[in-house]
């Protein structure tokens, strides 16, 4: 049993799972995912014990992330609600609630099973995850960087203007490298 249920909460938490998502879809997206890495994306967001997976595993997880980056690229709510709506009837089971044996606190899942493979499993929680964040905040979850040079998927739920880029990272090399295209031009 977790050490505290707000530490379970913390870690189980609708924008961290949805947060979770966005890093699984990003280690997934490489032609040949280490299983490894996805293991420690699990690992860092609260997967108890020693996580293993597969190449199966990791296969059936890339094509839940190829699905869920439909999401990511959605630029109004009703698209994003339009491709969660699409993976909530086609890969989900009915909501319930587990404890997974008493092994935890009480919480939703929509997978078909509590031994559900990894596929299932991140397809199911991340739908879950993002739908909630379209129904509280009425806008896409998140989006795709906008840098020709990135493809990597953010949560983009922050107060302010929505984010452009994945990162502070990718924000500044795209600002400097319009700065020296500008220079270059004599502009």
């Amino acid at each position: 049993m977790p050490s505290t249920a707000d530490d379970w909460s913390t870690r189980h938490a609708v924008l961290t799972n949805a947060r979770r998502a966005a890093a699984l879809v990003n280690a997934l997206t490489d032609d040949h995912p280490d299983p490894a890495e996805v293991a420690k994306v699990l690992e860092e967001y609260g997967e108890a014990g020693t996580v293993a997976v597969t190449p199966q595993d990791v296969a059936e997880m890339r094509t839940a992330a190829v699905r869920l980056r439909e999401v990511f690229a959605a630029t109004d709510a009703d698209g994003a609600a339009t491709a969660l709506n699409r993976l909530l009837r086609e890969h989900t089971g009915p909501l319930r609630l587990t404890s997974h044996g008493g092994d935890s606190p009480w919480h939703p899942h929509i997978d078909r099973d509590d031994d559900a493979p990894w596929g299932e499993w991140l397809l199911a929680s991340s739908s879950m995850a993002l739908a909630v964040l379209v129904w509280d905040r009425q806008r896409p979850p998140g989006r795709i960087c906008v840098s020709p040079s990135c493809s990597d998927v953010f949560i983009n739920q922050g107060s302010g203007p929505d984010r452009r880029y994945c990162s502070r990272r990718c924000a500044t090399r795209e600002r400097v490298a319009a700065h020296r295209r500008q220079a270059a031009d004599g502009g």
